[in-house]
């Protein structure tokens, strides 16, 4: 269930209080760990990806079949991980989400976007 928009307001102020009382903190709860362990992720996938071309080329000349289909095997695993870590590191400067200053903002349907449109108005009308 979303948060409602008094309690995004609140969750706001607090964040913002935290890092004006204990920026230091603020910043370390943020952290960069996510950033660390997809990038690791990454570079291990790629490692993976070189040793399973070194496995198909070893196959190749062995003229051992099963080989080549196994290094085959860990390339393409390789490169899937390589590419979902890539796609899910946080650029530089860019919070995770999970961090305390996380987009409040939620996917929401279509619909969902119309009706609150629509009680704005009708609360804007109202008045």
């Amino acid at each position: 269930m979303p948060l409602s928009e008094h309690e995004q307001r609140m969750l706001e102020q607090m964040e913002r209080a935290l890092y004006a009382e204990d920026p230091k903190f603020a910043s370390a709860l943020e952290g960069s760990g996510l950033r660390t362990y997809t990038r690791r992720r990454v570079y291990q996938a790629v490692a993976g990806f070189l040793v399973g071309i070194a496995l198909l080329m070893a196959g190749m000349v062995a003229q051992l079949i099963w080989i080549s289909v196994v290094g085959f095997l860990v390339m393409l695993g390789c490169a899937v991980l390589a590419v979902t870590g890539w796609r899910k590191a946080p650029k530089p400067g860019e919070r995770p989400a999970g961090a305390v200053r996380r987009p409040l903002r939620t996917k929401r349907s279509m619909m969902d976007r119309i009706e609150d449109r629509w009680q704005r108005r009708r609360d804007e009308q109202g008045r």
